[in-house]
């Protein structure tokens, strides 16, 4: 196609385009550069170059070499340093999906763009069979101590809040509670790693992974019970916190493992707030039944 004779409207959605690719393979070069495990940095930089061949492809369609999304790249490498590199190449992938729609379309006046499509859906397999990173390989130790941690805890304090009815006195023994069933969950995790040979992790970081995904989650849901007077308040902001916890988590699972997020957040909900309500009137039985005030 004469680029001279080119739609206005189409040179304008490849020029966004050529920009897109431009900014993915400065993301990829700068992750590459990062990444310590030979095989993940050479994939990271074939992916680059293909971006870049890419714009360079269009460049020669719309006449044009548009610059890259400075914003763009740097949210995408502090991504990757606060929650690791699949995660943030997985998120960018998804968004990749809307360029891949739209050269589907400008696929019917430049048939090229089909193999540039057919590449970028060839990205995200790549890279889904590219990271070993250490954070997933602990993803399991993670969901236990959440899942128990929120499960546990919320039903417990939802519990102690209806049979005693003073905050402070809530904070405190749900705080023993959580500390203990952490540090007991940790060892349970430890020796159950440590007795499967076929478990490449090690047993002492399993430990703490699921030890401290554990604890933060405790001190998450007891903080309104500290901070506030009104132990029914109190509860309900920390049923509001572990839903927070339960989606933030879901969508970092979802993302990462390319799992469904409704799914993965109706479950964990549906456990922590129905042990919570069962707890809730287990408490409010004890205190009617047997008398005892705070």
């Amino acid at each position: 196609m004469d680029r001279q004779k080119m739609d206005p409207e189409l040179k304008r959605e490849i020029v966004g385009d050529q920009r897109n690719e431009i900014t993915e393979y400065y993301v990829y070069r700068a992750l590459a550069k990062r990444e310590s495990d030979p095989r993940n940095r050479e994939v990271l930089e074939r992916i680059a170059e293909e971006e870049r061949k890419h714009y360079d492809f269009w460049a020669d369609y719309t006449g044009e070499k548009p610059p890259p999304k400075p914003w763009t790249i740097w949210k995408y490498v502090w991504i990757a340093r606060l929650l690791g590199v699949t995660f943030a190449i997985k998120l960018m992938e998804k968004g990749e999906q809307s360029a891949q729609e739209n050269y589907t379309e400008i696929a019917r006046s430049i048939p090229e763009a089909a193999r540039i499509a057919k590449d970028e859906d060839e990205h995200e397999a790549e890279l889904t069979n590219m990271i070993d990173e250490e954070r997933l390989q602990y993803i399991g130790s993670v969901v236990l101590g959440l899942n128990d941690a929120l499960v546990e805890l919320t039903g417990a304090l939802a519990g102690f809040t209806l049979a005693l009815q003073d905050a402070r006195l809530i904070a405190v023994i749900g705080l023993i509670t959580g500390v203990a069933a952490a540090l007991s969950m940790a060892a349970s995790e430890y020796l159950s790693t440590k007795s499967e040979p076929s478990d490449r992790r090690s047993p002492g970081k399993a430990a703490a992974y699921t030890g401290i995904a554990y604890i933060f989650t405790v001190f998450l849901l007891i903080c309104p019970f500290i901070l506030l007077q009104t132990p029914l308040l109190s509860l309900a902001l920390t049923i509001g916190a572990a839903l927070a916890v339960i989606f933030a988590f879901s969508y970092y699972v979802s993302v990462a493992r390319g799992l469904s997020l409704r799914a993965r957040f109706l479950e964990m909900a549906g456990l922590s707030l129905g042990v919570a309500l069962v707890s809730f009137g287990i408490g409010y039985l004890l205190r009617r039944f047997t008398g005892v005030e705070a």
